[in-house]
Formats: C-alpha cells, sequence, structure tokens
C-alpha cells in the first residue's frame, strides 16, 4: 500500500493525500505521517507552478524517492521499468556496458569492484576509486542509477571516465563499451598439484561453473590434487541463493548462512546438502577488501565450518540482504530493499566489520603514510553514508600494517597472496591449522 502511495500520479496526488487522510485509522503517530504527505504535495504543486522552468514530473517523483531511499541505507534504491530491465539482464550474466560494480557516497560514484575481463579491469581501474565525470560532464551530485546509465551504451562506442584516486592528481581513462559476457567462474592447475578456482560474481550461472572448474581441477592434476584455491578476491558479491550453492559445493551438511530481517520471528536458516564436492580437499580461500556480500557468505560459512583457511585481507563487510520487489509487475519498475541481515554459522554479523583471514597476507607493501591515506579515504561499508550498524556491536579492524607482505624486491607483477595460499596448501599449514581450531 505506501508503494502504491508514492508512485502515484503526479497529478493525482494531492487527492490521494486528502483520501488517507479521511480514511485512515486513528493509530498514534500517523496523522504526522499524512500531514508530511500533504506537505509534499504542497511542495511539489508550488514547484510545478513556480519554478523558473518547466519541470518533467516524472525524473522529479523519480528523484523524491530516490531520495527517500538513499536515506535509509547505500543500498536501497528505485528502479525504473528500464533500469528494472537491465538488473534482470545482468544478473544472467551478460549485458552491455564497462563492467565495474560501483555505489554512492556522498553523492559521488565510487567502485567497489572492477570485474575480470571486462573494459574496466582491463584499462586499470581499482576498487576504492571515484568516478567525478563522463566524457568531460561532472556526474558528481547524480543518483547512481543516472550515473550508471550514462556509463553505458551502445557496444563499441567510446567513453571518457574522469577518475579521482587517493594519492593521484585526477585523470582521464578511455574505455570502449562492450556486451560484457561476465564468466563467473574460471579455473587452472598450478604446479601439476593444486587447482585455483577463481569465482568473480555471484550471478545465475556461477553454481553452475563452479561444478565444471572443479571437474577441470580433478581432471588436470590427474589424481594429484594436494589442495585448491577459491579466489573472491574483487568479488562483489551478487546472488544469495548463488553463494548458498558454492558453499553447498564444499561443504558436507550443515548451516551455510541464516537472515534476520525486522521482526523477530523472521529468520530463515539455510543448509548445505550431504556430499563434499572435494572429498576433504584443503581449501584456502583468498580475500581482501573489495570481497563482499555474496563473497562474504562463502568465506564465513567454510570459515566458522573449519573448511578452509581463509587468506588475504579483511573483507568489505557488506551484511545486508535486499528484496528486489516487482511495482505493478515490473510494469512501475522494481524496489531494491534492505530486509534482513546475514549471519555466519556460528551467528556472526558481518555488516560493517567483514570476515576477519586467518592468516593476513598483504598483496603489496604498506607504510604507515599509505595507512594514514586510507583511514582518511575509507574503505569498507562501515565508510558509507547512512550504513546499517552492525547489531552485535562487531567493527572492523582498523587500517593497520598487515603480519606478512610481500618483500621489498618483489616482482609487482606476481602475485603474492596466491604464492602464499600455496605455500600454506603444499607445507601442510592449511590442515595443521584447521586441526588446531577445531580442536
Amino acid at each position: 500500500m505506501r508503494i502504491a502511495w508514492i508512485a502515484a500520479p503526479v497529478a493525482g496526488m494531492a487527492a490521494l493525500v486528502g483520501a488517507l487522510a479521511w480514511s485512515a485509522p486513528e493509530e498514534p503517530g500517523r496523522g504526522d505521517i499524512y500531514r508530511q504527505l500533504e506537505l509534499f504535495a504542497d511542495v511539489l504543486a508550488r514547484v510545478e507552478q513556480d519554478y523558473v522552468t518547466e519541470i518533467n514530473e516524472e525524473e522529479a517523483m523519480e528523484a523524491a524517492i530516490q531520495g527517500m531511499l538513499a536515506s535509509l541505507d547505500p543500498h536501497s534504491s528505485y528502479m525504473n521499468a528500464a533500469d528494472y530491465r537491465e538488473m534482470q539482464t545482468q544478473t544472467r550474466g551478460e549485458y552491455g556496458g564497462l563492467g565495474i560494480e560501483v555505489t554512492s557516497e556522498e553523492g559521488v560514484v565510487r567502485v567497489v569492484s572492477p570485474i575480470d575481463g571486462t573494459p574496466a579491469a582491463r584499462a586499470g581501474i581499482q576498487a576504492g576509486d571515484y568516478l567525478t565525470a563522463i566524457d568531460g560532464e561532472s556526474i558528481v551530485g547524480l543518483t547512481l542509477n543516472d550515473a550508471v546509465r550514462r556509463m553505458r551504451g551502445e557496444a563499441g562506442s567510446s567513453i571518457v571516465v574522469t577518475v579521482a584516486r587517493e594519492g593521484t592528481d585526477p585523470f582521464d581513462v578511455t574505455l570502449q563499451r562492450e556486451i560484457i559476457n561476465v564468466r563467473a567462474v574460471t579455473a587452472r592447475v598450478e604446479g601439476g598439484d593444486v587447482g585455483v578456482i577463481r569465482i568473480s560474481t555471484f550471478n545465475e550461472r556461477t553454481g553452475d561453473m563452479l561444478q565444471d572448474a572443479i571437474r577441470t581441477v580433478r581432471r588436470d592434476t590427474g589424481g594429484r590434487l594436494r589442495g585448491v584455491v577459491v579466489d573472491l578476491r574483487n568479488n562483489p558479491g551478487g546472488l544469495l541463493d548463488q553463494a548458498i550453492e558454492v558453499s553447498d559445493a564444499f561443504l558436507d551438511g550443515g548451516e551455510v548462512v541464516s537472515t534476520r530481517g525486522r521482526q523477530p520471528e523472521d529468520v530463515q536458516r539455510y543448509n548445505a546438502r550431504r556430499g563434499d564436492d572435494m572429498a576433504g580437499v584443503p581449501i584456502v580461500v583468498l580475500i581482501n577488501g573489495a570481497s563482499a556480500s555474496a563473497a562474504e557468505i562463502v568465506a564465513g560459512a567454510l570459515q566458522d565450518r573449519n573448511r578452509a583457511l581463509i587468506v588475504g585481507t579483511d573483507s568489505f563487510g557488506k551484511g545486508s540482504v535486499q528484496t528486489v520487489i516487482p511495482l505493478q509487475g515490473g510494469r512501475d519498475g522494481a524496489l531494491r530493499l534492505t530486509t534482513a541481515r546475514y549471519y555466519t554459522p556460528a551467528g556472526r554479523s558481518i555488516q560493517g566489520a567483514g570476515i576477519t583471514p586467518d592468516m593476513e597476507v598483504a598483496a603489496r607493501r604498506i607504510d604507515a603514510e599509505q595507512i594514514a591515506r586510507l583511514q582518511r579515504l575509507g574503505v569498507s561499508e562501515a565508510d558509507l553514508p547512512n550504513a546499517l550498524d552492525n547489531d552485535s556491536g562487531a567493527q572492523r579492524r582498523a587500517v593497520h600494517v598487515p603480519e606478512d607482505m610481500p618483500p621489498e624486491n618483489w616482482d609487482a607483477d606476481e602475485d603474492y597472496q596466491l604464492k602464499r595460499a600455496m605455500d600454506f596448501l603444499r607445507q601442510g599449514t592449511v590442515a595443521e591449522r584447521l586441526r588446531q581450531r577445531a580442536g
């Protein structure tokens, strides 16, 4: 009902408010809500009548709805019909654009993560970058949907994006739009005995692709499989059901994740089926500060269930669930609304805190000056405007000098975190640490 009120045509707003006020049951505080709706209708009428130029009523209403939702948390938003269709295409893993996951922070577009193999990733766009202009025109202050719409266009066309990055002057990057066919999962074998399974996103095909990846590493190691690295770095998340399916592949039954909504009874628990597809083979999960949402569900489940050693740096800390609610069957778009928090099998809320790795390993060397810059910049979910708090009081660790960093002469083109993960598997560290944790 409330959604219907907000989405009502502009011309009928005043009449609708009057009808609601007349027929409303007398509940404490309800009168204030109707007075606010009357105020909104009055403001809208004044704008329509007296603003210096004629306004687009539909755009004005969308902006009002977006403003309300943005005041709730960083992830609730309204999608008009075109945006909703585009979102449905994106979750199927094929869409047009740059291949970049973004959020909005104080009116500025912030990069959560570029997606592997896309124009954004190839151009060197990094997690934490701010995008301030497109083709020389500022996008600061635009809604996130509007900014994303400007980034998209016909495949083959070029776009110039202005990037603001901490420690450097703003610079322009020229990108060519492509049809993005997201390969959610890839697999290879390193050294003949360690499988590396890279999961870059959680779309509708991730679970099926993971099964193909598992078969690939088993086949290519020829029975000599010593362990598997599951790489979730820079994975911005995606579909909850796919996170459950991925976790299921590595667990032998038991809880994967639970979600808790507004009411105490709004609790759902999701369990793995019996049967570990890796048959107990040691696993290392790689995470970093751009591992978010569904990626954190998988890492948290395998950590709490003592199935994998988590290696890398603290994850992003997005521990909320968004439900997509079609409006008028999708004809009027859809509401993306935060409806629950999710919890690991041990009952930990990841919201704002993230997953802390068992073995902290940095991708590159970092010093006190860089730490100070990162603290000013903000690097996690908790730094986003209106971010939900962690209802159990957990907080993300402060940025600090990692325990394990590449040596000073380390080749920047070599993946230090992956090397350490493979060392842990080959040296028996994973099995030993999991035994200690179980004991």
